[in-house]
């Protein structure tokens, strides 16, 4: 993820981010899915998705407090 995109997730409100949160969550589970029945071709995608979900649980406990 770069620079600005995290900007871009710092910028949004609460309920963007959870929307996003959501997006995100989905497209993690059918990764992981796809994965297993061996359709993944870029096993990158899993990891990349956990560290964007984890960067917008972050930012909407930032917000929270």
């Amino acid at each position: 993820m770069k620079r600005k995109e995290i900007e871009n997730l710092k910028a949004k409100s609460s309920v963007d981010l959870q929307k996003q949160l959501k997006e995100n969550e989905e497209l993690l589970s059918s990764s992981k899915f796809d994965l297993a029945s061996g359709k993944v071709k870029n096993i990158f995608l899993i990891k990349e998705t956990k560290k964007t979900i984890a960067r917008i649980k972050t930012f909407i406990k930032e917000k929270a407090a």
